[in-house]
């Protein structure tokens, strides 16, 4: 069973913390020189043209009807909102700083989890949330200082992602991964193609269309096949390891963010945003391992005798 491969899931799972903060590295140096829209339309149509083959090969389901049709739109737009938000971010913000403050997304879903699905949860995870959420205030003010409001916008990317998982986890079980995320880049074709068309020489540089050169092209290509091998990595591995081996991992993005953002642009997090990247990784492994020993305990009881 695929379940019975941790290694492999784990080295899948390290892959994904490379290759997706290097996306965010090329969506940083292309920010400079192309629109956002014009990144996002890209970004997304090379999504659907890599996995529709994959799908097709593989005979994987991806036809969807009524209600899981209707979310997964709302997903798709969901998607686009929250990556636009974090490749402006990334305008701004040293990369680490952007991918950390982005972390306190396990925080929201947590009580999100709690407040909307009625989930449990402990005084101690509360706790946690509060710490980690401190943690994030430690990496925003200094960026908030420097630039202003733009330094929130990894915060309303993770507030925009923990609703996007939420719907997720609605419909996982009726559709398979990658053939969802081939209908949301087709999705998201159909929504940003007609409003690329209509902004067209409206002024609204968001939106304008400009023509790459060779070296734009060449990033414009990077971004969409980055963004796909890292959902791919993502979700190859948990087929072959739990989430709760694989969830701590997850903060290894922060580093080689940090690595990237050293080697590409320069920029380091300065002291007080190193002590809230620390506070904000130790409070969200506290709730990793919390979950799982909750989960134990769980199991344990369930099997226990009457």
């Amino acid at each position: 069973m695929a379940q019975d491969r941790p290694v492999l899931g784990i080295l899948l799972m390290l892959g994904f913390c490379v290759v997706a903060p290097m996306g965010d590295a090329v969506a940083k140096l292309l920010g400079e020189r192309l629109p956002l829209g014009e990144i996002l339309f890209v970004r997304f149509a090379v999504q659907a043209l890599m996995l529709a083959p994959l799908v097709w090969l593989t005979g994987r389901a991806w036809r969807m009807r009524g209600r899981v049709l209707a979310l997964t739109f709302l997903r798709t737009i969901l998607h686009i909102i929250g990556i636009g938000a974090m490749f402006t971010a990334l305008q701004y913000l040293p990369l680490a700083d952007a991918v950390a403050i982005a972390f306190v997304m396990p925080f929201i879903m947590l009580l999100l989890g709690k407040m909307v699905l009625g989930e449990e949860v402990g005084a101690r995870r509360l706790i946690a949330c509060i710490v980690g959420f401190i943690g994030t205030l430690f990496v925003i003010q200094p960026s908030f200082a420097e630039v202003g409001w733009p330094a929130l916008l990894p915060l309303a990317v993770a507030v925009n992602f923990s609703v996007f998982m939420l719907v997720t986890r609605q419909i996982a079980k009726d559709t398979d991964p990658v053939g969802l995320q081939t209908v949301s880049g087709f999705m998201a074709i159909a929504i940003m193609a007609p409003l690329l068309l209509v902004a067209r020489g409206s002024g609204l540089e968001v939106l304008e269309i400009v023509p790459p050169d060779g070296y734009e092209t060449m990033l414009l290509l990077g971004i969409g096949v980055l963004g796909t091998v890292a959902h791919l990595l993502m979700t190859w591995s948990l087929r072959y390891a739990p989430s709760a081996t694989l969830a701590p991992m997850q903060y290894l993005e922060i580093p080689f963010a940090t690595i990237f953002g050293w080697v590409i642009f320069k920029d380091l997090p300065n002291t007080l945003a190193t002590v809230g990247i620390m506070i904000t990784i130790s409070a969200g492994l506290y709730i990793i391992f919390r979950e799982r020993a909750t989960a134990r305990a769980l199991a344990r009881n369930s099997v226990a005798p009457a």
